[in-house]
C-alpha cells in the first residue's frame, strides 16, 4: 500500500512538472537550425563580400580573392564613398544624396501613416456609409503597378509645380503608401475589442478622443511594422527618385546607381562596396533597433481583417 502511495506521489509529481525537455541534439533540431544555418550565411556572404572589399585598397583587390580578409585595413575607401566620389554632375560624394533621402523619407514616412492611420481607425470602428466602397478602391490601389502611373503623376506634378522637387516626391510616396498601410492599420484596429470602443462612447469620447487617447497608446507595435516598412520601401526606392526629381535632388539611391555604372575612370570596387553599404545603413539600423515590435506588429495586425 505505501508502496502504491509512492508511485502515485511521484506520477503526480511528474504530471506536474510537465513533459521531459527535449535534448537538444534531435534529430528534429538539428535538421531545422542546420536549415536555418545555411539561410543565414546565404544571405550574409554577400555583406561579407562587401565589408572585406570596401576595407582593403584597389591593389589588394586586383589579386582576385574576394573572400580573403584585408591584409591592411583602410577606410580611404568610405571617406571617398562619402565625400569626394562623382556621381554624375557632382563630386561631392553620398553625402547630398543621403540629405535628400532624409528629407524625402522623414516627411513621406509621417504623413503616410498619420493619414492611413486615421484611415484604418474610421474604417475598422466608426463603418460610415460607403467604408466598404472606400476599403474597396483603397486596396485596389495597393495593387495596381507603380509602372502604369508614371506619366500620369509626371504630367500632375508638373502641373501642380512639384516635378523635380523634393516635396513633389514626398506626396508621391505618401499617396502610394497610404493603401497598404490602411489595410494594415485597419485589420489592427479591428482586433481590438470592441466592448473598448463602445464603454468610450457610452462615456462621451468622440472621434479624436478615442483614437488618441486609446487607438494610439495600443497601436505602437503596428506603427512601428508602418515605420519599418515605409522607411525602407522609400530609402531604397530608385524608379520614383530618377524620374521626378532633378539631379541637385537625386536620393542616395539614384546617386549609387550613377557610381557603380559610371563607364569613364578606373572601377573603384572598394568605393563601389562602401558606397553601397552606406546606402543600407539607415534602413538596417531601424530594423535592428526595433525588429522584436516589428515580428508583434504583423503576428498582430497583419493577418486579421
Amino acid at each position: 500500500m505505501a508502496d502504491t502511495v509512492i508511485r502515485t506521489q511521484h506520477a503526480s509529481h511528474a504530471h506536474a512538472a510537465g513533459p521531459r525537455p527535449r535534448p537538444i541534439f534531435s534529430r528534429r533540431n538539428i535538421i531545422i537550425y542546420g536549415v536555418l544555418i545555411v539561410l543565414a550565411l546565404y544571405y550574409l556572404l554577400p555583406i561579407y563580400v562587401m565589408v572585406v572589399t570596401s576595407l582593403k585598397g584597389m591593389p589588394e583587390i586586383r589579386v582576385g580573392n574576394i573572400f580573403a580578409p584585408p591584409v591592411e585595413i583602410t577606410f580611404a575607401p568610405w571617406v571617398k564613398a562619402w565625400s569626394s566620389v562623382c556621381t554624375g554632375l557632382n563630386c561631392d560624394g553620398l553625402s547630398r544624396g543621403f540629405l535628400n533621402s532624409l528629407k524625402i523619407t522623414v516627411p513621406s514616412v509621417f504623413f503616410s501613416i498619420a493619414v492611413a492611420s486615421v484611415n484604418g481607425y474610421a474604417l475598422s470602428m466608426w463603418r460610415f456609409k460607403g467604408a466598404n466602397v472606400l476599403f474597396t478602391i483603397l486596396i485596389i490601389g495597393a495593387f495596381i503597378p507603380y509602372q502604369v502611373m508614371i506619366y500620369p503623376i509626371v504630367v500632375l506634378l508638373r502641373e501642380i509645380g512639384l516635378y523635380g522637387e523634393l516635396s513633389g516626391l514626398v506626396l508621391v510616396h505618401t499617396v502610394f503608401g497610404m493603401p497598404i498601410l490602411t489595410l494594415l492599420f485597419r485589420n489592427y484596429f479591428s482586433s481590438v475589442p470592441e466592448e473598448l470602443f463602445k464603454a468610450a462612447r457610452v462615456d462621451g469620447a468622440g472621434f479624436r478622443t478615442i483614437y488618441f487617447k486609446i487607438m494610439l497608446p495600443m497601436a505602437l507595435p503596428i506603427f512601428v511594422v508602418a515605420v519599418i516598412l515605409q522607411t525602407t520601401a522609400i530609402w531604397n526606392d530608385f524608379l520614383f527618385g530618377a524620374i521626378y526629381t532633378r539631379p541637385e535632388n537625386y536620393p542616395m539611391t539614384v546617386q549609387l546607381n550613377n557610381i557603380v555604372n559610371s563607364v569613364t575612370g578606373v572601377k573603384e570596387y572598394n568605393v563601389n562596396m562602401a558606397a553601397t553599404l552606406l546606402s543600407g545603413i539607415v534602413p538596417l539600423s531601424i530594423y535592428l533597433i526595433s525588429g522584436k515590435l516589428f515580428v508583434r506588429g504583423i503576428a498582430a495586425g497583419a493577418v486579421k481583417g
